[in-house]
């Protein structure tokens, strides 16, 4: 896989980090079940509740999604530009993501790509990839491939199975980890009232909040944390955008990094929707695993 389609990953890889690291919950069609006082009918005088408060039924609500569709835009260190469309579903597992990536150091780094995850593996595909590959749109991962990661730890998909075989709601209290965690406002986002919060999470914070969850949970928190680390980030600074019903509708993750700035903005479009990933006809496809073992690779 040339430098291109490997950046590219990485970019993936962060986006898919990012969004487990995001409350990924909000849009329309959501479930208005588990509502606190804060968001009781207009018959009813509201009751404010806490930053944190809100912040965790948030949190808590994201927990109930079994697919998701989303947009995310943003700048990655390193990576440039990164614009995506994204749709999800957690059971069964399926994925599907176009990616636009601008503004890298190497002009072979920019372009679209497509990301698919199916139950028999992740397939990256672009307009490139055909001229380099003998007319194959696309480049077959297995599965079973995603999880370990090369040997020394630099295979820049390694992680990805794990993390995108679990709800992203996995990560969704890290914003409860801040210990200034504030309400900003209220804003609207996409023609939703919101109301705003913020605050700054430590990687400590994030190491303590997935503490007791298990022993999943503690790995996707490293391989988050690893993921923001090797940006050259220190600590991250969130916003969560809440929906009246207590959903998260917009989350933005930003960061000051040795190469450069990281700022994602994920934007949740639909929840419990009916997502379809088809495979890519096996014609189209070059099965990395079988050229590597026809090469003799490990």
């Amino acid at each position: 896989m040339n430098t291109k389609h490997r950046n590219v990953a990485v970019a993936v890889v962060t986006g898919v980090l990012l969004c487990g690291t995001a409350a990924c919950s909000g849009g329309d069609g959501s479930d208005n079940a588990g509502k606190p006082a804060a968001h009781s009918s207009a018959a009813q005088k509201p009751v404010e509740v806490s930053p944190l408060a809100a912040v965790r039924q948030a949190a808590d609500n994201s927990r109930k999604i079994t697919s998701l569709t989303y947009t995310m835009h943003g700048s990655i260190p390193g990576s440039g530009t990164v614009d995506a469309n994204a749709s999800m579903s957690m059971k069964p597992l399926a994925m599907r993501m176009l990616t636009k990536t601008s503004g890298a150091a190497d002009p072979q780094e920019n372009g679209d790509m497509e990301i698919r995850l199916t139950g028999s593996g992740l397939y990256i595909g672009g307009a490139s990839l055909a001229a380099e590959s003998g007319g194959k749109k696309w480049i077959k991962f297995p599965t079973s491939a995603l999880g370990g990661g090369a040997k020394g730890g630099q295979d820049p998909l390694a992680g990805l199975g794990s993390q995108a075989s679990g709800n992203p709601a996995d990560e969704s209290t890290s914003l409860t980890a801040s210990k200034d965690l504030k309400k900003v406002g209220t804003e609207t986002v996409d023609g939703v009232s919101t109301t705003h919060y913020s605050g700054t999470v430590t990687f400590d914070a994030l190491r303590k909040e997935s503490a007791g969850k298990g022993a999943d949970a503690k790995k996707r928190t490293e391989q988050t944390i690893k993921a923001y680390r090797d940006m050259g980030l220190t600590k991250l600074t969130m916003d969560m955008w809440v929906d009246g019903s207590d959903h998260t509708k917009q989350f933005r993750t930003r960061g000051t990094a040795t190469k450069g700035p990281l700022d994602m903005m994920i934007k949740f479009v639909n929840i419990n929707k009916p997502v379809t990933v088809k495979t890519p006809p096996a014609a189209e496809t070059m099965d990395l695993a079988q050229m590597m073992e026809g090469s003799g690779s490990a």
